[in-house]
Parts: C-alpha cells; sequence; structure tokens
C-alpha cells in the first residue's frame, strides 16, 4: 500500500466522512506503523472520550481513548443514524471496498461522480444524482470538493486526489493485514527455497544406487 496516502485518506475520513459514517473494524493501534508512529496513534485516540466500565461502584464513566479502542461511531444507534439522516442508514465503511466489484475504483468514481440530471430523470427531496450509484439516486450529498481538506504535507487537495486517498484508505481498513500477509508469504516462499535445495540433494543421494544399478541376465 501507499502509506502516504493512507495517511491522507485517514484525514479526509476524519475531516468529512466520519461525520455518518464509521469503519467499526478498525481501531487505533491499527493505525501505528501504517500511517502513523505509536505517539500520534496515541494521541489521535486520547482525543477521544470512550464509555467505559462498570466501576467498583458499578457505575459507567468516560476515559480518554486508547490505541486498543476502535474508532468512534458517529451515532449512538442505528435509530439515531436514520433519524439524521432523513431514514437513510449510512452503511459501515470497514468492509465497502471488498463488497464491491470493481473495489477502489467504484469508491473513487462515486466520490467524484456527482452531477446534474439527465432530462426525464427526477428526484424526491433529499437525493442526489450518481451513475455510479445502483439506480443512480443516492441520498448521500457530495462529500467531496477541490480543496475541502488541507494536507499537513502540503499535496494538492483536488478532488480527485482527495477521493483517491480516501479511497486508499478504504481499501486498507477493509484488509488491515495485508501488507503483513504479503511479507509472512514472502518468508515462507524464501524458507521452501532454501530447504528445497538440501531435499532435492538428499532425494538424489539416497535414490542415486537404485537409478544406477545395472540388471544383467545369463
Amino acid at each position: 500500500f501507499d502509506h502516504a496516502s493512507i495517511r491522507g485518506g485517514h484525514l479526509i475520513y476524519s475531516k468529512v466522512c466520519s461525520t455518518c459514517h464509521s469503519p467499526d473494524r478498525i481501531a487505533f493501534r491499527n493505525l501505528v506503523d501504517v500511517c502513523y508512529t505509536e505517539d500520534e496513534a496515541k494521541s489521535l485516540a486520547g482525543d477521544i472520550e470512550v464509555q467505559d466500565g462498570p466501576n467498583a461502584e458499578g457505575d459507567m464513566y468516560d476515559r480518554p481513548g486508547m490505541l486498543s479502542d476502535y474508532l468512534p461511531r458517529p451515532y449512538p444507534n442505528d435509530n439515531a443514524a436514520r433519524f439524521a439522516n432523513n431514514g437513510a442508514l449510512p452503511p459501515d465503511l470497514s468492509l465497502m471496498v471488498k463488497s464491491r466489484a470493481r473495489h477502489e475504483d467504484y469508491v473513487f468514481a462515486l466520490l467524484t461522480g456527482y452531477q446534474d440530471p439527465p432530462a426525464g430523470v427526477t428526484l424526491r427531496e433529499g437525493l442526489h444524482y450518481n451513475p455510479y450509484f445502483p439506480g443512480g439516486k443516492i441520498a448521500m450529498a457530495q462529500p467531496l470538493f477541490d480543496e475541502k481538506v488541507e494536507y499537513d504535507d502540503g499535496t494538492p487537495n483536488s478532488m480527485s486526489q482527495l477521493a483517491k486517498d480516501v479511497s486508499t484508505f478504504l481499501l486498507w481498513a477493509s484488509e488491515p493485514e495485508h501488507d503483513d500477509r504479503k511479507k509472512i508469504g514472502l518468508k515462507v516462499l524464501l524458507l521452501l527455497g532454501a530447504v528445497a535445495i538440501p531435499s532435492l540433494y538428499y532425494k538424489r543421494l539416497k535414490w542415486s544406487f537404485l537409478k544406477s544399478r545395472k540388471i544383467s541376465f545369463k
């Protein structure tokens, strides 16, 4: 993965997407050594309040977030989410990329594909036209515009750059173990390669007397 793009995508998610959506499967610890240092991730987690408990007296209490906590949800429950979004339930984004046929390309196209409805298409109040969404009518308003989010490192913040980075972040969020799995796979292949050479030599050594023997008939 492009880790700089993941960091930028998390920034965009935090400032734009997190007002309605959440990636329920991603904890702050997953961000460590991917797009933030451990101290940076701890600082991000510490900015939120998490309800914990019960304590010794049986009461729930609020505490600062920790690395083990998951990224916060914008709503306490589904009913509150529907009430705030005209009856539409904003989906969890953890596996959004994996659940779509074109994966991150679908997310990029959706985020950049808003346009005026063509002739003959009518939209009821609260809906928007996007040809990349099934049916073309979507409750989510256009979330990204040019220069909507400022990057920490001065990266040009065009709408396509914002959409590309948040798509990369969601692709990583759907499979945060991707890079580790690839590294383990490479190590396994190297180990098998190292074992294969002495194994072939041992096999030839043990079978050489059978392959080289001569049988004669009198």
